[in-house]
């Protein structure tokens, strides 16, 4: 199988791999070096098809035993398989031959934290700061360590110090951003990303990262300046136009967020989510033919992606299709179940359709699922307003007040449904809470009451809070 004879010193790693792949399939004679062979067991292992990188690996220790890179590779492989034990064994039996190879130690860190033993990993990283020059990466590794633990603030520390000592360290920045997001101080990432980018300006996937940490900020704008430098720098580059996309999509600029996605498409394998965004960004320029379209797409490409029948049932209802509608609310319930905003999806349907009792329960398991979204309260009440049974109406403004306290919409509302309910003192109380959170969203209350001389009343009294 092997051709001592062959040179692979200048194959680029593509071509190594198809060569690879040409013996295997083919039974071919070829010959790769062990630097090879562990580059093409890396290129299967970082797009996680892990079967061939481990077999890659055993092919190149068939052949180079000691192959320090190989073991090293072979176990992160048996790690990532959920191997742990095995991949352990091989590192110990390693670090007998070779006691003091700093990689070997590092990798039996990794392993002990992914096996639970944080505590020893931590202990046995420390241990080895003394015994390298690249003390950045035993840090990072210590970060590493502290996150799979749950231990974000100790994390944040450790990455912090290896930031430090190297700020060129990318994916020591990525986990610094993450932890800070994990503990709600993600805005201190941002100067990281900075003093990186200082030095690196070229990098794409800096500005990215910096994107997303101005997204999560909700500072937009800028977010969208990251991206666009990123994009500048590498045009293809998928990650960066989806999340270009999405901040268009918060700031309305649903055009935009159409062009981002689309380009996305041309340069990234077809996914549903992004079909599903690309639908959504159509849907809300009223391009309801078009968005179906995506959102079928999406279903061809993942027939469990609920999130693409909960899509074909919002353009339905806007074109006014409600049995077709309820017919996929139904599938994306069927596949995911504890999406609020299906249940209230199908509860709109069932409503219109004149199902007023499947329309209470869709209501129901709803808020019960989620109960901080206030218009999914407001329009269970008006269904049972809808059906003249204030009592009822007011009874669930009054628990959405419970849950959303803060909300003068619901105190508005709940007045609203007690006097209709002939509860004029309890009304009160909740129509001068309204007036006191909010004196401005007392206009609702004279939707309900278009007689003149009941407004009149209202307003007399309404006047009373005006500031």
């Amino acid at each position: 199988m092997l051709d001592p004879e062959f040179d692979e010193n200048k194959e680029d790693i593509q071509s190594s791999v198809q060569r690879y792949e040409n013996m295997l399939n083919q039974q071919e004679n070829a010959f790769f070096d062990a630097e090879t062979l562990e580059q093409i067991a890396e290129h299967y292992f970082v797009q996680s098809r892990f079967d061939q990188a481990l077999e890659a690996v055993n092919l190149g220790l068939s052949h180079y035993n000691y192959s320090l890179e190989l073991i090293t590779l072979k176990a992160q492989i048996l790690g990532e398989m959920q191997k742990p034990e095995e991949a352990m064994e091989l590192i110990e039996n390693s670090i007998l031959l070779f006691p003091n190879d700093i990689e070997l130690t590092l990798v039996k860190g990794y392993l002990l934290s992914q096996m639970g033993q944080h505590e020893e990993s931590i202990q046995l990283f420390l241990a080895s700061l003394d015994r390298t020059e690249e003390k950045d990466e035993v840090y990072f590794r210590i970060g590493l360590s502290y996150q799979a633990w749950g231990k974000p603030r100790e994390a944040v520390d450790m990455l912090k110090k290896c930031l430090e000592l190297n700020s060129e360290n990318e994916n020591a920045l990525v986990e610094l951003a993450n932890c800070l997001d994990e503990i709600g101080k993600i805005e201190e990432s941002i100067p990281y990303y900075k003093q990186f980018i200082d030095a690196d300006p070229f990098s794409f996937t800096a500005w990215y990262n910096l994107g997303i940490a101005y997204s999560k900020l909700k500072q937009f704008e800028k977010a969208i300046d990251a991206y666009e430098y990123s994009l500048a720098i590498e045009p293809t580059f998928g990650s960066s136009l989806f999340n270009l996309g999405n901040t268009y999509m918060n700031i309305q600029e649903y055009v935009k967020a159409e062009e981002s996605y689309r380009l996305c498409l041309k340069y990234d394998d077809p996914n549903p989510e992004l079909y599903c965004c690309l639908g959504a960004s159509l849907e809300r320029q009223r391009k309801f033919e078009e968005a179906l379209q995506n959102y079928k797409e999406a279903i061809k490409v993942d027939s469990l992606w609920d999130e693409g029948y909960y899509g074909l049932a919002v353009c339905l209802t806007e074109m006014d299709k409600w049995f077709e509608a309820l017919h996929f609310l139904k599938k994306a319930l069927k596949l995911n179940d504890i999406n609020p905003l299906y249940w209230t999806g199908l509860a709109d349907v069932e409503a219109y359709l004149g199902n007023p009792v499947s329309a209470d329960e869709a209501y129901a398991k709803s808020v019960d699922l989620d109960s901080f979204f206030a218009p999914t309260w407001v329009k269970w009440a008006q269904l049972h307003y809808d059906l003249n049974d204030f009592e009822k109406c007011a009874e669930i403004m009054l628990s959405a007040i419970d849950e959303l306290p803060e909300e003068a919409d619901l105190y508005y509302r709940a007045a609203i449904f007690l006097i209709k309910a002939g509860q004029f003192k309890e009304a009160f109380h909740f129509l001068e809470s309204g007036l006191l959170l909010d004196y401005d969203k007392h206009e609702i209350i004279f939707e309900y009451f278009p007689n003149m001389e009941t407004q009149k009343a209202i307003y007399k009294l309404i006047q009373q809070y005006k500031k």
